[in-house]
């Protein structure tokens, strides 16, 4: 399996997270991308770098007017007064009536706090100086894989931090920025007529599912931690379906806290029974080992047997393959999950 990563992705290093009401440091981090490169390099796996991306790609899944803020969000928020050291929103505007949120017009307010709070949707994206390179360079790193696979590879393996399963068409989320599991499956889609994406993050991939929700040519799938008291809240109940062209082509299976490797393994079956159901000529896998029961944010009971069960269940799809990092935030657990689900899958 081909790695690509690029140093460039390290120059994220937010130091403000909030969570319970409070200003932590950030779970997601540099040290993230590091463990991971050690890890799977114990396979024998060195990590590619991928060729600048682009910006159309990124553009055929996110706003223009959203990728305009990122670039400048953090020069505009340093030229307030007594401004802090990243950008963070502290308003929110209010939508009614929408079930999903999708792509929404320029926002009407200029200034740099009314924006941020339009484009960053928590207090877990937090951007620094280097946050937008660091982006890029994630998202490039999901063409690379993508493009490999084109090529001819069976599958490549994107190291994509920032993570993007959060990221909606025009808003952060989540330590999210661009939803690199979206863009890998949009460039398979300039080939292949029907894609399907796979989250087995501990948190459901909002972003994904909205940016596909009205689509008939790429499945969403995702299993996930019950939502109703848990991130993202909002979205990731099993009656979202999708709508218009998109209706039965999205389906989430969320799993009560305490959740175990046999039940988390047998909802990734499901998934691969509806991808192969649905007709799919290529697969994008939206890979967190942040379902480990050593995770920080994690309320499931998932060990480090369930992942080369999934690696092995995943091959047996038998498709062209990307997998794209995404969450997980316990060093130690990730040092041991995607190697062991990257070993399975080879082997498979």
């Amino acid at each position: 399996m081909r790695l690509f990563f690029s140093p460039e992705q390290l120059a994220h290093r937010p130091t403000q997270y909030g969570v319970h009401g409070r200003l932590i440091r950030p779970l997601e981090n540099p040290e993230r991308g590091e463990t991971l490169i050690a890890s799977l390099g114990r396979l024998g796996i060195e990590p590619e770098r991928p060729a600048p991306i682009d910006r159309a790609a990124i553009l055929a899944v996110h706003a223009d007017h959203y990728v305009e803020f990122l670039e400048s969000a953090f020069a505009r928020f340093q030229a307030l007064p007594n401004a802090g050291p990243e950008v963070l929103p502290n308003v929110h505007p209010y939508f009614s009536g929408a079930t999903q949120l999708g792509a929404r017009p320029r926002p009407r307010t200029t200034g740099i706090l009314g924006q941020a709070g339009w484009y960053i949707g928590d207090l877990s994206c937090a951007m620094t100086e280097g946050t937008f390179g660091a982006a890029l360079a994630s998202a490039a790193t999901a063409a690379a894989a993508a493009q490999a696979v084109l090529d001819g590879a069976p599958a490549a393996y994107a190291l994509s931090r920032p993570p993007g399963h959060h990221a909606y068409p025009d808003r952060a989320n989540g330590f999210c920025f661009f939803n690199n599991a979206a863009i890998a499956a949009q460039l398979l889609r300039g080939r292949y007529k029907r894609v399907a994406i796979i989250d087995f993050d501990t948190h459901h991939g909002d972003g994904s599912q909205a940016i596909f929700y009205d689509r008939d040519d790429v499945f969403v799938g995702s299993t996930h931690t019950d939502p109703s008291s848990y991130y993202p809240h909002f979205f990731g109940y099993a009656e979202e379906r999708g709508v218009d062209a998109g209706e039965g082509f999205n389906l989430n299976l969320p799993l009560a806290p305490g959740t175990g490797d046999a039940a988390f393994v047998a909802a990734v079956g499901t998934l691969a029974d509806a991808v192969s159901r649905f007709g799919a000529e290529a697969l994008v896998i939206s890979a967190g080992w942040d379902a480990h029961r050593d995770d920080p944010l994690s309320k499931l009971a998932v060990t480090t047997a369930a992942y080369p069960s999934l690696g092995r269940l995943l091959r047996g799809v038998n498709l062209p393959t990307v997998v794209v990092q995404e969450g997980g935030y316990s060093l130690a657990a990730v040092a041991e999950a995607a190697p062991a689900f990257v070993a399975a899958f080879q082997e498979g």
